[in-house]
């Protein structure tokens, strides 16, 4: 009988000491996504003369539409380089989220996506991340032949598979990740 008590407390001891885990397990790090209000490209062309596009969304997530502007004229069969800026004007002063995406390149890629309208128009990214991959802030953008009503989707992903088929020329389709800005521009080609 004192064996089978003696049996019975050393495996109650044993499974008390096993079942305790360690509460120092340190948590691992949670990425927020990023609150971007503001996406700007842009394009400058060899001769100096610059365009804007911009999409401004002061609300945020609110019930106001954003703002699209363009400042210049995008020019037929012109190339330009490309850059790219993410903000956040929720802040003051407004936080340029650009540097986040620069920082962590590996786990963002910006894509740009034209309509039919400009099926001849074309982006090639110009930076790189450093696995060799691309990121999307800084481009070349070769605008194509005379057109009107093209539209131009201008979307920043959060850990695409940049691996997948297609995605490291820009193709979207097979990329996965969150999106963390989408932004459609319209516009002529003159």
């Amino acid at each position: 009988m004192k064996t089978i008590k003696f049996l019975f407390i050393t495996v109650l001891s044993l499974s008390a000491l096993v079942s305790c885990s360690s509460d120092d397990d340190t948590p691992e790090a949670v990425n927020e996504e990023e609150i971007i209000t503001t996406v700007r490209l842009e394009l400058t062309a060899a001769s100096g003369d610059m365009v804007v596009l911009q999409s401004q969304d002061l609300d945020g997530e609110g019930p106001d539409a954003p703002v699209y502007t363009i400042n210049g004229t995008i020019l037929a069969d012109t190339e330009y380089t490309g850059d790219i800026q993410f903000l956040n004007e929720l802040e003051s002063p407004a936080e340029d989220i650009t540097e986040e995406v620069l920082e962590e390149g590996v786990d963002h890629q910006v894509f740009y996506t034209f309509t039919t309208n400009n099926a001849d128009s074309s982006v090639t990214y110009t930076d790189m991340d450093d696995n060799g991959n691309p990121i999307g802030l800084s481009t070349t953008f070769n605008s194509g032949a005379t057109s009107t009503d093209n539209i131009l989707v201008v979307t920043l992903r959060h850990e695409p598979t940049k691996s997948a088929d297609g995605v490291n020329t820009g193709d979207i389709t097979n990329a996965g990740g969150a999106t963390d800005a989408n932004v459609t521009f319209t516009y002529d080609v003159n």
